[in-house]
Parts: structure tokens; C-alpha cells; sequence
């Protein structure tokens, strides 16, 4: 089954792993279901060819943007 078949979208995309992993956990704290997608591509390949993606079902997004945007003010 892929992303679309499921409902889910990229939110954000990251140069840095570590930096989408922060991010999912504060969605999750948050009750947003998420997951990291190119978790591992990412640290292999140079910054930018294959970023972390942050990935939420599309129901949640307005509410995933209002989080992450509280966090990062």
C-alpha cells in the first residue's frame, strides 16, 4: 500500500535526521500520528538528495502545521 492509498502526505522535509526525528515526536506528543520516511537514505547521500520527510495521515495537517509552528516560535 503507498502513501496515497493511505492518506498520508509530506509535511516537511529535513537536511538533518535528527532534526525530523524532533519534530515526530512533538506531533506524536501531540497525539499526531507520524513517521519518517528516507530515515536512512538521507544520512547516506549528501545534504538535500534524499531529505527525511515527515509524514502525517492529511487529516491532520492544518493541525500538525499549528504544532510544529508553536514549537518553532
Amino acid at each position: 500500500m503507498n502513501m496515497s492509498e493511505k492518506n498520508l502526505i509530506v509535511i516537511r522535509e529535513y537536511d538533518s535526521v535528527n532534526d525530523a526525528e524532533w519534530d515526530k515526536s512533538i506531533l506524536e506528543g501531540e497525539g499526531i500520528w507520524a513517521t519518517i520516511q528516507n530515515e536512512i537514505m538521507s544520512a547516506l547521500y549528501p545534504t538535500g538528495v534524499m531529505p527525511a520527510q515527515l509524514v502525517i495521515q492529511a487529516k491532520d495537517k492544518q493541525r500538525a502545521e499549528e504544532v510544529l509552528e508553536a514549537y518553532s516560535s
